[in-house]
């Protein structure tokens, strides 16, 4: 039987790259790679992707496949695909939802704690020889009864909001509507919510509707000794006004795991002393990625096999 031709996006661990040779003929467009690096019979075979790209999907990249009906994503974030334009061409689009959301929530308490505490720098403190050499690290800040805000208490958000109950003076959160979290205080509006808590932690969706949410007045009221920790997406925080404040110290600090541009980053950050840097690896667990693609391999057999999609979007 002729395998069904797929083309997948950037690179793929040998875990998910065997089965999915097993099951289909196979083409590859590598991070920053054109389409015309792909040989002229993948334009006319491939019936799906197997999409794995932070770099943007719309409907160029869709229209130059005519066979192709269905987009499986290999994380529960696909705001980089163009799911509207999808469906007005018939393509069905899935994700992978729900098996990510402890280790994106473990990350982000982490980072909580590694920037308050200064944990990377005190370990370059040592390597450096400057405890030998110089004396103490410099004392850092306390994490337990902080008040904490939580920016989308969706999956990942009340996960993160579970594991700082033992930890929290408080919890605040917002979300586009009320949860039944009666420990919890709600917010309808996210400068009031920065303005109340000490840690701000996005766990938001990515997209339009979020582009920008957290901007200058809401790091302006998160203030000088606020730290703004982001799991969600890159294009949820304003990055220029983000930068800004961390350089005139209008909040104290920052962990990131997401940024616009990634994997090139804006060089600003490099220069920062009150930045935690992380590469997007919020889900980066070998339990939890072997659990993602085979769930877009699911997806994707489910599609071929003419059966119902397990976690379609559209």
């Amino acid at each position: 039987m002729t395998k069904p031709h797929l083309l997948t996006f950037e690179t793929y661990d040998d875990w998910d790259m065997t089965p999915m040779a097993a099951e289909y003929t196979l083409y590859n467009l590598p991070h920053g790679a054109s389409l015309d690096t792909l040989p002229a019979e993948a334009f006319e075979q491939v019936e799906a992707f197997a999409f794995k790209g932070h770099e943007a999907l719309g409907p160029e990249t869709m229209d130059a496949f005519p066979k192709l009906g269905m987009i499986a994503n290999y994380g529960v974030g696909f705001d980089t695909i163009d799911v509207e334009y999808a469906t007005s061409k018939g393509i069905k689009v899935t994700n992978t939802p729900d098996v990510l959301t402890d280790d994106v929530a473990d990350l982000a308490l982490g980072m909580i704690i590694a920037a308050s505490r200064g944990i990377v720098g005190a370990s370059e403190w040592i390597r450096s020889g400057n405890w030998a050499n110089t004396g103490a690290y410099s004392v850092q800040r306390k994490v337990t009864s902080k008040r904490f805000g939580i920016v989308g208490l969706g999956r990942i958000g009340q996960a993160l909001a579970h594991r700082l109950e033992p930890l929290a003076g408080e919890i605040h959160y917002y979300s586009r509507t009320e949860k039944d979290a009666p420990n919890y205080v709600y917010h309808d509006d996210i400068v009031a919510l920065a303005r109340a808590v000490d840690i701000l932690v996005l766990t938001l969706s990515g997209g339009p509707a979020t582009y920008g949410m957290i901007g200058a007045e809401a790091l302006n009221a998160l203030g000088s000794d606020g730290l703004l920790v982001n799991v969600s997406r890159g294009t949820t925080v304003d990055e220029a006004a983000l930068l800004d404040a961390l350089e005139q110290k209008t909040i104290h600090s920052a962990a990131l795991d997401v940024y616009l541009n990634e994997p090139n980053i804006d060089p600003r950050f490099l220069a920062l002393d009150n930045v935690l840097l992380q590469p997007h690896q919020s889900s980066g667990t070998i339990e939890t990625r072997k659990i993602m693609g085979q769930l877009q391999r699911d997806n994707l057999a489910a599609y071929f096999a003419g059966k119902p999609l397990l976690t379609p979007v559209n």
